[in-house]
Formats: structure tokens, C-alpha cells, sequence
């Protein structure tokens, strides 16, 4: 026993490096960002993160968005604990029978102005677990929805840049529709 704590000792942790931050990136996502929310709504914007149903595959992605390679908060949005709070509810997975007045409750729980986002193709159309007897189907299904981010699970960058275009098109229409850079059928429909 000894000799493999000293083993593990010398050797260190076997863990991944991280990826390699694009600077340019995320430069032009914070000139973009700062602008568009001091103009819609003259402050931070705070999102409530909502599970209907989900795998966690999505959350797990939502959750890096606050990690120190993304850094959510330096765009001026952050998560709140609570939809009386909020100004963009962040749902993911479909839809479950369960979870459907929770989510109503949730929508009419948070404030005018409100957004909400879809994330994931589960939350887009019931995705893998779309026609079963527990899913109502995608949020669509339940709640008006303002932007789609597909993907399954979108990456944090994805997650962010659809949050960006959600504040650059909430004046011009109902829905958007954003997929991430992996998906081969990438393409974005704003209205």
C-alpha cells in the first residue's frame, strides 16, 4: 500500500491539458457583448438555468461557461438562483410531463423583459427522447422560444456566442437558431 501512495506521489496527476484560448475571439465576443447589453437593457443580464428533463450533457457545458477559460461574467451575464431574478431562462432537455408546470411556473415567475433560450437538440424538438409517452417535446412545445442552440451538447463557446446573438437580434424577431461549429449541418436562421 505504501509503495503505491509513493508511486502516485512521484508520478503527479494524470489530467488533460486545456485548450488553447483563442485571444481574438474572445476580444471581439467581449466588444460585441458589452455594447449590445448596455443598449437593450443598461445592465448585467442575469440567467436562470432550468432543467426540464435533460441528460446533464447540457449542464455540464452550462456549468464551464463559469470556469476560468470562459468566464461568463467578464461579458456582463451571470446566473441567478432564482427566476424572480432572471432575464433569460436557460432550459435544457425535453420537456418531461413532469416538469412542465414547473417550467410555466418558472416563465411566470421571472420579470418583463424575458427571453428564453433552448439549448441542446433536446430542448430544440425532444431530440433522441422525442415522441415518448413522458415528453411533451422541446420547450417550443410549452413556452415561446427566442433562440435555439443546438448541438448535442452545444459547446460553452456555442452557448456563448447564441447568448451574444440572442442580445444582437432581440429586437428583430421571434426565434433564432444556433448550432455549434462541429454540427455538419451548421447554419443560423434569424429572423
Amino acid at each position: 500500500m505504501r509503495r503505491l501512495l509513493f508511486k502516485n506521489l512521484i508520478r503527479g496527476p494524470l489530467t488533460e491539458t486545456a485548450p488553447a484560448v483563442d485571444a481574438a475571439g474572445v476580444a471581439e465576443l467581449a466588444s460585441v457583448a458589452e455594447p449590445a447589453e448596455r443598449g437593450r437593457l443598461g445592465r448585467t443580464i442575469s440567467i436562470r438555468a432550468v432543467d426540464a428533463g435533460s441528460c446533464n450533457g447540457c449542464e455540464l457545458e452550462i456549468h464551464a461557461l463559469n470556469n476560468v477559460l470562459y468566464d461568463l461574467e467578464r461579458f456582463g451575464m451571470r446566473f441567478v438562483a432564482s427566476p424572480r431574478h432572471a432575464d433569460v431562462l436557460l432550459v435544457t432537455g425535453p420537456v418531461t410531463a413532469n416538469m412542465r408546470e414547473a417550467l410555466e411556473r418558472t416563465y411566470d415567475a421571472t420579470p418583463h423583459p424575458k427571453w428564453v433560450v433552448a439549448v441542446g437538440d433536446c430542448g430544440r424538438d425532444g431530440g433522441v427522447f422525442a415522441g415518448s409517452y413522458a415528453c411533451v417535446g422541446g420547450v417550443s412545445a410549452v413556452l415561446d422560444v427566442d433562440l435555439h442552440i443546438g448541438g448535442c451538447p452545444p459547446s460553452p463557446s456555442a452557448l456563448l456566442s447564441g447568448l451574444l446573438a440572442l442580445l444582437d437580434r432581440v429586437e428583430r424577431g421571434p426565434a433564432v437558431d444556433v448550432r455549434g461549429p462541429g454540427d455538419a449541418n451548421a447554419k443560423a436562421a434569424g429572423r
